[in-house]
């Protein structure tokens, strides 16, 4: 019997269904060999960029969120009840101290005036009779310093009278803004009823929380003198054109939350700044010959980050830094990386601890000038 041949179509689809990089003893083909040389020609061609730290100047920044609060913020409150008469100012005014801000209808207060000072009148007449009556004898000296008790009393009477009238007429206790008013002319209004707010925004109060370490850091800057300058970001992005200082330090530190309040007093002379308005704390800090290294030299393990050291041998070391503080696409040293070491800057993941490394070293100033990505 006589096998056909097998088409030439069909064994040309079979050869092309075939892996072409697998051969029937196992071993890789010579195109997979040919890119595996190439990779392994591009990694030892590939160039370890190493820096030293740069010692230098720095202005770091420390963000707060924060409450703005008026200098003084009061309620303002009826001290006599009765109806409100009158209303001398409107929400948002701007008032002068001893300006009439509320009057209420003072009926009763008046009427008490006006019955002392008759009584205060007599008591006068009385006193007058009695020195006429002593000076011809008639009446003792006893008798005049009973008539000037009375007109004493009298008087104490008139004024105490006064004053309760005074209290219907509510005054600015300083220069202020007139906040929101809680009742309208014509209601009846009992002593201590809420009137208004009054606010004193000359000078704003803004308050914000520091982490016990940035507090210790805050502390150490003021004893070296260290400049200091806080500025203040309102919820437009906005920085606002004047300058803070720290006003107060809160006593205690929050034990929940590890946090102590500071306050920071901005002037306002335009009355941009009102009460109860939120915002961002800016504590900008001038840190002198601080150690500085790019961010991309380091990398992170377990919550720690590290460099990698070369040393005179050109072996790297994997070694622990500890950074003070966070700046855009560097960090500041505290601990680990000092002046003239050398660690490795571009190629980090290229590299093993304990493995001598091809290097080609380049100046922190020309590194840092060409800074744009963070760390790996």
């Amino acid at each position: 019997m006589k096998v056909s041949p097998i088409p030439t179509i069909l064994l040309a689809l079979f050869t092309l269904t075939l892996p072409a990089c697998t051969k029937t003893n196992g071993q890789p083909s010579s195109e997979q060999q040919h890119e595996e040389a190439e990779q392994e020609e591009q990694e030892e061609g590939h160039i370890i960029l190493v820096t030293s730290p740069v010692i230098k100047d720095v202005i770091s920044t420390q963000r707060y969120v924060c409450q703005i609060h008026s200098r003084r913020h009061i309620e303002v409150c009826a001290l006599e009840g009765g109806y409100l008469e009158k209303i001398a100012v409107k929400e948002g005014q701007a008032v002068k101290q001893g300006e009439l801000m509320f009057k209420i209808l003072p009926v009763l207060h008046q009427a008490k005036l006006d019955a002392d000072v008759a009584e205060a009148q007599l008591a006068q007449i009385e006193l007058n009779n009695s020195q006429k009556l002593f000076a011809a004898r008639q009446v003792s000296d006893q008798d005049v310093a009973l008539a000037q008790a009375k007109l004493a009393k009298a008087q104490a009477n008139v004024d105490l009278a006064r004053a309760e009238l005074n209290f219907t007429n509510i005054i600015a206790p300083f220069d202020g803004i007139v906040g929101q008013q809680l009742n309208q002319q014509g209601s009846l209004i009992e002593e201590g009823d809420v009137l208004t707010t009054f606010s004193d925004n000359s000078v704003m109060w803004v308050y914000f929380n520091v982490p016990e370490a940035r507090y210790l850091d805050y502390k150490s800057s003021m004893d070296q003198n260290e400049d200091m300058n806080i500025e203040l970001i309102l919820a437009n992005g906005k920085t606002f054109p004047q300058s803070g200082t720290i006003g107060a330090i809160e006593a205690d530190f929050n034990n929940e939350t590890g946090n102590i309040a500071f306050r920071a007093d901005f002037p306002n002379p335009d009355g941009l700044l009102r009460h109860g308005q939120t915002g961002t704390v800016l504590i900008n800090r001038l840190e002198k010959n601080a150690v500085v290294i790019p961010q991309r030299a380091t990398f992170e393990i377990l919550d720690k980050r590290y460099v990698f050291l070369v040393g005179e041998d050109g072996v790297v070391h994997q070694h622990a830094i500890k950074i003070r503080n966070e700046m855009e696409d560097i960090f500041v040293i505290q601990e680990g990386v000092k002046a003239g070491d050398k660690f490795v800057f571009e190629g980090v993941r290229q590299v093993r601890d304990g493995e001598k490394v091809e290097f080609e070293f380049r100046a922190s100033e020309e590194v840092l000038s060409n800074l744009k990505n963070d760390a790996e």
